[in-house]
């Protein structure tokens, strides 16, 4: 009997050294499976981390996806190597070979800037004086065939180092959103995107870049002379004291500037006729111009939002050089063409191409300002950056009058 409980003995403390030995062995292997797991989550969160930030240079080197293509555009890119991909462009004409002469032709300057102007050969003399006093400061020169007559600029001495685009009736936006995308003028510091009827005598593109530089300028225009016709804004006059504004003050009129007027058309603004964008602001009013709103009406009002900052300070006129508009209609011709007789006119009711343009231009506003108000109940996240603003201004004047 008492040889059983020396055996039951035996055997339960043979038990108790094993189990204490598994302790003893898991006690020993627990700071390794610490080491494992910290260095595992440091290798998941660097992989994380790397990831991230490749997403975020995809999206500045490759600003052609929304986020709704971005997994698309992944995949299409899956089979090339990265290195390969050359996401930025220009609109520079390259020879069909290199010679030494064309070697030494090359631009090497770091200051590259854009002119783009729709084009009728109706206006070609114009054009051509607008063009000369932009080549004195070797900028690339665009020009957007509007009438489908390319051929007859050829006899202009620099019409063969410009790029020529062709499409029939189409506006300036229109070419712009097509032949203008971010990437593709990604070179260039400014792009001045003018309309062809526009006087130059006292204007000069380099002294305005020096103005535009120095004041932190991202979207500008040259002032309008008084003289000029088809002036809608005050804003846009030229100021004969002034070197350039950002305000304008004016009681008279609906529209009423004053000292607490934060935007558009008092502040903030230039109009469409002949803006210009640096680089940065170019990529954002790229994204703003509609595919299918050709006329671009109501996008001045909203350029603001594209100044990279604040729009009472990063937009302004430059009042010392000024142009002259001339308001010459391009699109559509003239006006209705009057009958050659009263009783011709009483048969066939005339047709006011001009009319039906306008008619369009308004439509395309109404339609514009929609989508804008629609997009901001859409997007939850976007706060007005002009409106928080003005918040904070009457706060301050709240606290002070207190």
């Amino acid at each position: 009997m008492r040889a059983f409980k020396s055996w039951r003995w035996v055997v339960r403390k043979r038990h108790i050294l094993f189990d204490g030995g598994t302790c003893g062995v898991k006690m020993k292997q627990l700071p390794f499976m610490v080491i494992v797991c910290t260095v595992m989550l440091f290798i998941v969160y660097r992989t994380t981390n790397y990831q991230y930030q490749q997403t975020e240079i995809d999206e500045r080197l490759n600003p052609f996806y929304t986020s709704k293509d971005i997994g698309v555009a992944y995949n299409s890119l899956a089979s090339l190597p990265r290195g390969i991909i050359q996401a930025g462009s220009d609109l520079e004409l390259k020879p069909l070979w290199s010679t030494s002469s064309s070697r030494e032709k090359v631009d090497v300057s770091s200051s590259h800037n854009l002119l783009a102007i729709p084009v009728g050969i109706k206006q070609k003399s114009n054009v051509d004086v607008i063009v000369q006093k932009f080549l004195s400061e070797n900028f690339t020169i665009v020009l957007f065939h509007y009438d489908g007559n390319m051929d007859g600029w050829w006899d202009l001495p620099w019409s063969k180092n410009a790029t020529h685009i062709v499409a029939q009736n189409q506006t300036k936006w229109w070419y712009a959103k097509r032949f203008l995308h971010p990437a593709v003028v990604s070179i260039y510091d400014y792009i001045f995107l003018w309309d062809e009827d526009l006087g130059v005598e006292n204007f000069h593109p380099g002294r305005y870049l020096q103005i535009v530089k120095s004041e932190g300028l991202e979207i500008s225009q040259p002032a309008l002379d008084p003289n000029s016709t088809g002036i809608h804004h005050k804003i846009t006059i030229r100021s004969r004291t002034n070197k350039f504004h950002r305000r304008v003050w004016d009681v008279r009129g609906s529209t009423k500037c004053s000292e607490d007027s934060e935007g558009p058309p008092c502040t903030g603004f230039v109009e469409g006729m002949a803006p210009v964008f640096s680089r940065s602001a170019w990529h954002c009013a790229w994204h703003l111009i509609q595919n299918d709103l050709v006329h671009g009406w109501g996008m001045d009002m909203k350029l603001g939002y594209c100044a990279q900052g604040d729009r009472t300070k990063n937009v302004g006129v430059v009042d010392s050089e000024y142009i002259v508009h001339q308001a010459i209609p391009t699109l559509g011709g003239p006006s209705a063409k009057k009958a050659s007789n009263p009783e011709e006119s009483m048969k066939k009711p005339t047709f006011d191409m001009r009319a039906e343009i306008r008619r369009q231009s308004t439509s395309e506003l109404l339609t514009f300002k929609k989508r804008w108000d629609q997009a901001v109940k859409q997007d939850r996240k976007w706060v007005d950056p002009f409106r928080r603003k003005r918040k904070l201004i009457l706060r301050r004047k709240q606290r002070l009058h207190i």
